[in-house]
């Protein structure tokens, strides 16, 4: 199935939105709960599938619900029609800060691997789908698990991703990047982990035990603040018993300890 032809304006820096243009009959496809607003004569309707293949009966549909399942995404997607007479606007944002990608999936070889939670609407026409890592080791150190999202077709796919995105651009060449730095590469890229250094290194040098390499000719896209570290740094100073934060804590047991030790 031909995507549709959709145009799309991004706003915004640190917490971006696109808004998706829709001519009288086109749709976009996103997932649940991605929606911000949306123009009158803009209908949507929750569905098993990504309506890509019109053909499919129920069982492929309960099939591809169960794959998605897997991701941790929702069985369902939402997708979203213009049934009016002039052109409508609907708008879709990420769950926390970071930039939107537009992605011309044509212009990569018709396909994208990406991390199980990027994907955030793509036009109607765009296969989504799971990709399962191959090598043991990737899926148990790969930052990603055994599972990563593929989007196939001929038109626009938008994906988010935390911080500022970087696009790297591959021939025959190789990259080493931290694990959780990973948004999505093309095709023609091998996704594979080594140990990041030595022993002393590993447990050491902050970086992690491991590193993703990626090889090949192809498209890379990274970003610099992956979900998980900002997840880390806001619990890390999350209030705890007392309304005070671990290091505020750890700050005033130590300042404690000194004072006690002065009036002994």
């Amino acid at each position: 199935m031909k995507s549709h032809a959709v145009d799309y304006e991004i706003f915004g820096n640190d917490m971006q939105v696109v808004e998706v243009e829709l001519d009288p009959g086109e749709t976009v496809v996103a997932e649940a709960g991605a929606m911000n607003w949306m123009e009158d004569g803009i209908e949507f309707e929750a569905k098993m599938g990504d309506g890509s293949e019109s053909d499919q009966g129920l069982f492929g549909k309960v099939l591809g619900a169960a794959k998605r399942s897997l991701t941790g995404e929702s069985i369902f997607m939402t997708h979203f029609t213009n049934h009016g007479s002039a052109k409508r606007r609907v708008a879709f944002a990420a769950p926390y800060p970071g930039r939107v990608m537009p992605i011309d999936l044509t212009k990569i070889g018709g396909e994208l691997i990406c991390q199980k939670d990027a994907f955030l609407c793509a036009a109607l026409g765009t296969q989504i789908s799971i990709a399962f890592v191959k090598r043991f080791g990737v899926g148990f150190f790969g930052g990603e698990g055994f599972i990563l999202q593929r989007l196939r077709g001929d038109g626009m796919a938008f994906v988010h991703a935390g911080g500022t995105v970087i696009e790297k651009k591959l021939n025959n060449g190789r990259l080493r990047v931290d694990t959780g730095c990973i948004v999505g590469f093309s095709a023609g890229i091998d996704y594979d982990i080594e140990r990041a250094g030595g022993l002393k290194s590993m447990f050491f040098g902050g970086e992690g035990l491991f590193l993703a390499t990626l090889r090949g000719t192809g498209t890379v896209y990274l970003q610099t603040l992956p979900f998980s570290r900002l997840a880390e740094r806001v619990l890390a100073h999350a209030p705890q018993a007392g309304g005070r934060s671990k290091d505020e804590g750890s700050i005033l047991g130590g300042l404690g300890n000194l004072l006690d030790g002065d009036n002994r």
